[in-house]
């Protein structure tokens, strides 16, 4: 059964080291073309590279698991980039992030939540649903909540990040308010919780629930992606433009910044049980 919200690959990757193969070839054609989902799938990347680090390293419980998971949530960033490509169908939230991709006006910050927000609000309550349906979802928990320890872990790099490639980010921080609560919307507590009250709401649904739960779910993503992209408030525009000032305006160069460097190259070794996702 295709996923919600997705038209399929004909090059689904099946293993996380295909996964990020795919991250970097995304990442090349963006510095390439100058397409700002350059920006999340850098991001993007790095994630998958720790979380590989840490099926490796025996973090999780069930790391062939964590890969099935990890992947068959990947392949849905990817079939939306991919259908998008070829100006077919994807989910309403990710459309706005890649049409925004190709707009100069909205920070680097904007870019990196649109993507955030089309992929953990919505992708990854559909993954963990598919990955362990039904009853068994239960059982996938505790993992679930180490990859997002992990996402955790990298906050402050990529705060790092990105106050190299926009000097002036910290404004957003001292205006309070609507700009905090956006920001803080996507803190990874709030995102876990609301993509596994997503993924429960899947695993207890027929058919017919689950497509409009997730027809639900893409229409309340696209509308936070729109106030992303058009933040309210005069004060939080204001401030917006003036950053934009200060930020680099190399895509290229911001994409590079943003591709972590120090990410394990090394292949996960086989383990029992582990099988491709399809």
């Amino acid at each position: 059964m295709a996923a919600e919200g997705s038209t399929g690959s004909m090059s689904n990757a099946r293993t996380i080291d295909e996964v990020l193969d795919r991250l970097d070839s995304i990442i090349q054609s963006s510095i390439d073309s100058g397409s700002r989902i350059g920006y999340f799938a850098a991001l993007y990347r790095m994630v998958t590279a720790q979380v590989k680090e840490g099926i490796i390293n025996g973090r999780f419980e069930d790391g062939p698991r964590m890969e099935r998971l990890d992947v068959r949530f990947a392949n849905r960033f990817l079939d939306a980039y991919d259908a998008y490509s070829r100006k077919e169908k994807c989910s309403l939230c990710w459309r706005i992030a890649f049409d925004a991709a190709e707009r100069q006006e909205p920070l680097v910050l904007q870019h990196l939540l649109l993507g955030m927000n089309a992929h953990i609000n919505y992708d990854l309550g559909i993954a963990a649903a598919d990955t362990c349906p039904g009853a068994a979802l239960e059982s996938l928990h505790h993992d679930f909540n180490v990859i997002n320890d992990i996402l955790s872990s990298l906050i402050d790099e990529v705060k790092g990040d990105l106050d190299a490639v926009s000097p002036w980010i910290g404004w957003l921080d001292r205006l309070g308010g609507r700009a905090t609560d956006i920001i803080i919307r996507f803190s990874m507590e709030q995102a876990r919780n609301f993509a596994w009250r997503f993924a429960v709401g899947l695993s207890q649904a027929d058919s017919v629930d689950r497509f409009k739960l997730s027809m639900n779910k893409d229409a309340e993503s696209t509308l936070l992606g729109q106030e992303i992209l058009k933040p309210p408030g005069w004060l939080l525009r204001s401030a917006i433009w003036l950053i934009r000032l200060r930020e680099s305006s190399s895509v290229a160069d911001i994409t590079r910044h943003l591709f972590n460097k120090s990410i394990t190259t090394t292949p996960i070794p086989p383990q029992s049980g582990t099988v491709g996702v399809s």
